[in-house]
């Protein structure tokens, strides 16, 4: 068992949403044939469905679904040829309208077909729980409403402060900005095996700010180096902190990739490891992908005397850039960090599900560690074990947090393995 007791499950679920019995959904089938749509409505009381309706046409779904109907739709299972309005228009102006719902498409399509429209409804941001072929069957129409979670009620957070690049340099040289570090736990064995980096601003009127409050004062006047060079410093010097408590943990650091390439960064990161005494190999380089997608040779060397000094070198938020296969494998990188948009819900979502199927692939087949960035629920912590997954990191697990505070959750974490 992974964790032990309910105490772990109750510490560190954070899922938004909640599942309910089947028997407290409402539920509608949208069937053009009337036997078809019948035999869905009985399947579902089959399952324990108390509540459906059942319209013939597209123009009843967005009747049903649209804002201010009663009783609220829970799950729509929708057939991909419905009259009047196909199942691929539904999904576009459920979008525009927000609907919350969970949609079911079924349809007379090959597997590649219905592949692609769960991908499409994903771009939409339609909570599409499956696409399956029809004849619809019972086991694997209940696996998919098992997929459904009840969307939270989470009020919009209001817009933070923004700060002028004056104000941030006075906040820099003044020593008010800190590294937060989130745990990087390996998936297989729960062991805690790194800390990432976070930049926090404890402003001394509005206490702590995130990177929303001043990341862009910094890149539009071209000085993220500032920041970089201020969180280096106090990662290392935490880094050599923990070390001298026992506890000799490796670190993560976002760095930009303008400060990775200044003439004089190799002699500044010797001297600042020198000064804490800390080994290359307890330090982690992490730039997002869209920076390492250059074949410029003097970054390239660059990227490689740092990997033959013993710094690891990590690509962030991989998936979201275009990446060019043949220069990725170029880069001598030991980490790849997938983007949480292919994390969360991939247990849920067969489309989300392969790409990061396929991340995981490129990072074994380039013997590379693979790191999932944003796992929130249990469901993808469990997924993402059983797909081989080298680490985790996400609010499921912690969120970031001052370095003193570390010990205490380390100690806490070790409770549960």
């Amino acid at each position: 068992m992974l964790f032990r007791a309910s105490q772990a499950e109750s510490k560190l679920n954070r899922s938004l949403g909640a599942r309910m019995d089947i028997a407290q959904l409402q539920f509608l089938v949208a069937e053009g044939e009337p036997a078809q749509r019948q035999a869905l409505v009985e399947m579902l009381k089959r399952l324990g469905a108390k509540q459906v309706a059942d319209v013939p046409d597209g123009h009843a779904v967005l009747r049903h679904l649209g804002a201010g109907f009663a009783p609220t739709v829970n799950i729509a299972i929708l057939d991909l040829a419905l009259p009047g309005m196909d199942a691929l228009e539904l999904i576009r102006r459920l979008s525009e309208l927000g609907s919350r719902a969970g949609i079911i498409v079924a349809g007379a399509q090959k597997p590649d077909v219905l592949f692609s429209i769960e991908t499409m409804a994903h771009a939409y941001g339609v909570d599409l729980l499956g696409a399956i072929a029809k004849p619809v069957g019972e086991q694997r129409l209940q696996s998919l409403i098992a997929n459904y979670v009840v969307p939270g009620t989470v009020a919009a957070k209001p817009a933070g402060p923004v700060f002028g690049f004056a104000e941030v340099g006075r906040g820099l040289q003044a020593r008010e900005f800190d590294p937060y570090f989130q745990p990087k736990i390996e998936l297989e064995t729960g062991q805690v095996k790194g800390l990432e980096m976070f930049a926090r601003w404890t402003h001394p009127e509005l206490g702590v700010l995130g990177p929303a409050a001043f990341m862009s004062a910094l890149e539009e006047n071209n000085r993220i180096d500032f920041l970089d060079w201020s969180m280096i410093e106090k990662t290392v010097a935490a880094c050599r902190a923990l070390h001298d408590k026992g506890t000799p943990i490796s670190f993560s650091i976002n760095v930009d990739r303008a400060t990775l390439a200044h003439p004089q960064f190799i002699a500044q990161i010797t001297a600042c490891l020198e000064r804490h005494r800390i080994l290359a190999d307890y330090i982690t380089f992490e730039m997002t992908e869209s920076a390492v997608l250059s074949a410029d040779p003097h970054f390239l060397e660059r990227l490689l005397r740092l990997r033959m000094m013993g710094f690891g070198l990590a690509i962030d938020d991989y998936g979201t850039g275009r990446s060019n296969l043949q220069l990725l494998a170029a880069v001598p990188f030991t980490e790849l960090k997938i983007d949480r948009s292919f994390v969360d819900g991939a247990s849920r979502r067969r489309a989300i599900s392969t790409v990061l199927k396929s991340c995981l692939t490129l990072a074994k087949s380039l013997d590379r560690r693979s790191v999932a960035v944003g796992v929130e629920t249990k469901q993808d912590w469990d997924f993402l074990q059983g797909l081989g997954c080298t680490y985790a990191q996400g609010y499921y697990i912690a969120k970031p947090m001052p370095v003193d505070e570390f010990p205490g959750w380390l100690n806490d974490w070790r409770q549960f393995f």
